[in-house]
Order: C-alpha cells, then sequence, then structure tokens
C-alpha cells in the first residue's frame, strides 16, 4: 500500500511520529530535532519498533533555526557533525504533510507566571517561522502544528502571537481556522489519554492543492472527522499504572548501601523513581492517605503552600504537592518533572513516592516498549514534552480520512 509522504518537526523523542506510524498510513521522510537524547531515543524507536531504514541520516538533530544549512547541508559541525541537508534527503519526493510543534516553554501561561520578563524576550517565540520556511520550502497539501493553549493569548510583542501566526501562514498559501479556541483546542482526555492536557491542533490546509474551500474543509475536519474519535469512557489513572510493580520505601540503612529509596519493579524499563528523602517519602505519604481516606487535612492551595513551608522551610507562591486519583485522569504531565515530581504524587501512600518515568510514560500512552534513552531527568524531559501518541495517532486517521476525501488521491 502507497502512503502519505511527511516530514516531522521539532520532533521530540516521537510522540507525534509514533501515532502517525501506529497508522500505517504515513512514511516518514525526514525527523528534525535539537535535543541530543531526544533525537537518540527517536533513532532507537524508529530502527527497533517501526524499522525505519537509514534513521542516523533521517533524524537530523540540528537547530532548525540554521535555515539554510538545514535545507542544503553542513559538514564537520563541531556539535552536529555533517549532513547532506533535507532537500536531497526528500529528494523528488512530494511531501504530503509536515507535522510537529515549535517548543512551548515560551507560550506557556505558568512560563510566563515564572519569567520576569513574562517571556517576551525568550527566541522560543519566534521558532514558528522556521517551521513556516520548511513548510514554504516543500509546499505539503496540509500541516499539522500543535502547542499550548497558551499560545492562544501570548503577546510577546504586545500582540497576539496566533494571530501573527495565521496571518503569516495565509501570506505563505494555507489557511487557518480563525475559530481556533473554538474548534482546535482538544483536551486529550476525550481522545483516550488517562490525563487532562489541552493541546491546540493547528491544521493548516493549502489553498490551491484542492477544490474544495479550506476553510469548508477544516470545519469539516474539526466538528466531524475528529470528534468521530473521541472516546465514550475516559481512562483513569487507575487504568493507566496499576498494573506496574508497586514500589515501596526502602530502610534508612537500605537506602545508605543500596542508595535507592525505593524496591526496584519489574524488568519493564523506566519503571524507577527517582531518590527520595526520608523526610519527602513522609510528606508523600501523609497526603496520599489524607487523600484515601477524605480527611481533607490539606483541602485547598494555602494549606499545601503551609505545610511545604513547615517542611522544607522554603516560601513558594504556588502550592508544590498534588496526589493523583486513581479514580480520575492525571493533570498534565510537563517537562518540569525532570526538576521534581511534587505535583505527580503516586495515589498509593504505600509506596510514599512520585510516579517513575515509566508511570508518567504510560499516563502520556506511550508503550512499554518505547525506550527512553539517557538520564532519569532527560527521561522526565523528553516524556512531559511529547505529544501523546494515542493523541497523534487520533490525529493521523483524521489526516488520513481527510485527505482521502479532500485531495488527489496520489501516495508517495
Amino acid at each position: 500500500m502507497n502512503k502519505y509522504s511527511y516530514i516531522d518537526l521539532f520532533a521530540g523523542c516521537g510522540g507525534l511520529t509514533d501515532g502517525f506510524e501506529q497508522t500505517n498510513m504515513f512514511k516518514p521522510y525526514a525527523f528534525v530535532e535539537w535535543d541530543k537524547n531526544a533525537s537518540n531515543t527517536l533513532r532507537n524507536r524508529l530502527a527497533t519498533k517501526w524499522k525505519i531504514d537509514s534513521v542516523d541520516k533521517k533524524v537530523m538533530h540540528f537547530d532548525i533555526q540554521r535555515m539554510d544549512e538545514l535545507l542544503n547541508g553542513y559538514k564537520d559541525d563541531s556539535e552536529f557533525g555533517s549532513h547532506c541537508g533535507l532537500k536531497k534527503l526528500v529528494g523528488n519526493a512530494n511531501i504530503d504533510v509536515i507535522i510537529g510543534g515549535p517548543p512551548c516553554q515560551a507560550y506557556s501561561i505558568a512560563g510566563r507566571v515564572q519569567d520576569k520578563n513574562n517571556m517576551q524576550c525568550d527566541y522560543r517565540n519566534y521558532l514558528f517561522e522556521s517551521y513556516l520556511k520548511v513548510v514554504q520550502e516543500f509546499q505539503p497539501k496540509l500541516f499539522v502544528f500543535e502547542n499550548v493553549q497558551g499560545i492562544l493569548s501570548a503577546k510577546p510583542d504586545g500582540t497576539y502571537i496566533i494571530d501573527k501566526i495565521i496571518e503569516d501562514f495565509d501570506k505563505a498559501g494555507y489557511v487557518i481556522s480563525k475559530e481556533l479556541k473554538k474548534m482546535a483546542l482538544l483536551d486529550s482526555s476525550d481522545y483516550g489519554v488517562p490525563q487532562i492536557r489541552k493541546r491546540l491542533i493547528i491544521i493548516g490546509i493549502k489553498k490551491n492543492a484542492t477544490t474544495t474551500n479550506p476553510t469548508n474543509i477544516l470545519h469539516d475536519f474539526y466538528n466531524n472527522i475528529l470528534q468521530n474519535h473521541k472516546v465514550k469512557t475516559k481512562i483513569t489513572v487507575k487504568d493507566a499504572i496499576s498494573d506496574l510493580d508497586p514500589l515501596y520505601p526502602l530502610s534508612s540503612k537500605e537506602q545508605i548501601n543500596r542508595k535507592m529509596s525505593h524496591s526496584k519493579g519489574s524488568i519493564i524499563k523506566n519503571h524507577i523513581p527517582r531518590f527520595h528523602s526520608q523526610r519527602d517519602i513522609e510528606i508523600f505519604r501523609e497526603l496520599a492517605l489524607d487523600v484515601a481516606n477524605g480527611s481533607k487535612k490539606y483541602p485547598d492551595t494555602e494549606s499545601l503552600k503551609k505545610l511545604y513551608y513547615e517542611k522544607t522551610g522554603k516560601k513558594s507562591s504556588f502550592h508544590k504537592y498534588n496526589v493523583l486519583a486513581f479514580d480520575r485522569q492525571s493533570n498534565t504531565i510537563p517537562a518540569h518533572l525532570h526538576k521534581d515530581g511534587l505535583r505527580h504524587i503516586h495515589p498509593d501512600y504505600m509506596q510514599g513516592r512520585t510516579i517513575t518515568p515509566r508511570e508518567a510514560a504510560r499516563l502520556q500512552t506511550f508503550d512499554d516498549d518505547f525506550e527512553f534513552l539517557g538520564s532519569m531527568g532527560a527521561s522526565y524531559k523528553m516524556i512531559g514534552n511529547a505529544v501523546p501518541p494515542l493523541l497523534a495517532q487520533k490525529v493521523a486517521l483524521s489526516i488520513d480520512y481527510l485527505l482521502e476525501k479532500y485531495f488527489i488521491k496520489k501516495r508517495e
């Protein structure tokens, strides 16, 4: 079967790609990713799971802002080595779809609150321009641009960045819906992800690639095609992680001798918690037990901030602690997990810990055979930055249907 061709930009460890590959409807030509751990993880996944050939060449570990070199190649770079460039990699193929999402930290509401300049000076505000340049070069029939909800309200230069994105893509010959907040803002839990994760899925349609009005196509995509992939029953934290081996705290003596705070689990990779002090183990147990028995000793933000100060001697403008609930969906799995997991405490109070990388991956719908390469911190970061593969799969199936319905049925 012939497949639609695609390029993945800002590919990360491959959340979007994994979903597209699961459909068996798309053929990848290139991936661009700046982070080394993510690039290595992506190469490994493509080679071992999806049997993609030439992954060392197809996965470009490179800075997408260096556009001329990205397209035409570079030699003997001290950080990135050598590569022939995207143009030679793609060759004469017609690219049907470009997918990806520029780093979201500059658009996230949490990031803006914590940054003294409201993220206005962050270069990542304009990485979408690099995405646009690749779209202009390869002229796909459509593109998929994923990002955080905060992009709708971000104003790095005083004007809404989303308006600039819509305008710039329009000038390049692509139509984006002007009702993004109403139609394109998805909650991943509606599509089978055991996590409340709101993300914007922007679809851009090439104006002259179809005889149908692009605005009508977008309306059909968001209001009909994509809606058909919603689940009837949402998946819970218990559904996602309860079958993994429990990891109980070790005694103080065992912690010193083994340099671990918890017992080992099964052979499933990445199911190891970070080291927790005895103090933190006690805090996690107390909070999880409070939730389990419904005593509600810490019912609001102020009580949790007070607890954090009492236990650590540090003040925080945000409450640091959150216990996951077995019978509900997780709160958003963020890249911040590489710093600490205090807002993702395991609901079993006997375990007294935060979630492992594998549990975070499960809540993001990564399969257990998805191996994250690098340190534990790097794994948390990759997982938190990724698009949930199951959501990506639902988007990919919808894109496949849309292409078959509205565009010339020609695949690479």
